[in-house]
């Protein structure tokens, strides 16, 4: 969970992420802080950045140049950068990314594997998890047996597998429909105030965007506005 701060929680400093020697430049020099315990959107055109900013946030990847700071500590490299995703963070994606050959309560146990717990403890923590967003019917399905809605609340108990400080969610709604679209913002968002979670989404959803107090909308690779 959250812990009382008075700085960000994260911080993006300068960062330059480059490709192809430095010929594509994704992100351009982007400044940036995140309260704790707040719920940002990310916005922008598509290619703009937004997502490998995220990525950045979130230590999936590493900056070619400036830094970002958890709690005013700039990320480490290697098994710090590890202990960060995987003690620290939430993902949820658009493609949902569970794997195919796991029932619903093995997928939210896969991101206990990195921390040391009993499998009692993670199959008691996966059945709670997947019972608060509505799939205690559904957890011993497979991820092909589930509709798209039912996927995506397996992704978000699998990013609450470890009560993380921060939930990261890169377009969370973009494969589905509207009403599901809906029901998932209703979760995160309800998530984000009872847990003091600080959520932070990309999207290019502006009636998604509007939901945030706050948005900060990116185009070629430098925040816009």
């Amino acid at each position: 969970m959250s812990s009382p701060n008075r700085g960000p929680i994260l911080e993006a400093r300068n960062l330059v992420k480059s490709y192809d020697d430095g010929r594509v430049q994704a992100l351009r020099g982007v400044d940036a802080a995140i309260e704790e315990g707040e719920y940002l959107a990310i916005t922008g055109p598509s290619g703009s950045g937004k997502s490998t900013l995220l990525h950045m946030l979130g230590g999936l990847d590493t900056p070619s140049d400036g830094k970002v700071l958890f709690r005013g500590a700039p990320l480490g490299k290697g098994a710090d950068l590890d202990r960060f995703r995987s003690q620290q963070v939430g993902f949820i994606f658009q493609a949902f990314h569970l794997l195919p050959t796991l029932r619903a309560v093995e997928n939210v146990q896969v991101a206990m594997l990195a921390i040391r717990q009993s499998g009692n403890h993670r199959a008691q923590r996966a059945a709670t998890l997947l019972q608060e967003m509505g799939l205690k019917e559904r957890m011993n399905h497979y991820p092909n047996e589930l509709s798209a809605g039912e996927r995506q609340r397996v992704a978000i108990a699998r990013a609450l597998a470890n009560d993380p400080a921060i939930l990261l969610a890169d377009e969370p709604t973009g494969n589905l429909d509207s009403a599901n679209s809906a029901h998932i913002m209703e979760i995160l968002r309800g998530i984000q105030r009872q847990r003091g979670m600080t959520l932070v989404i990309v999207t290019h959803e502006q009636e998604i965007a509007s939901s945030a107090p706050r948005q900060i909308r990116i185009r070629d690779g430098r925040i816009e506005a």
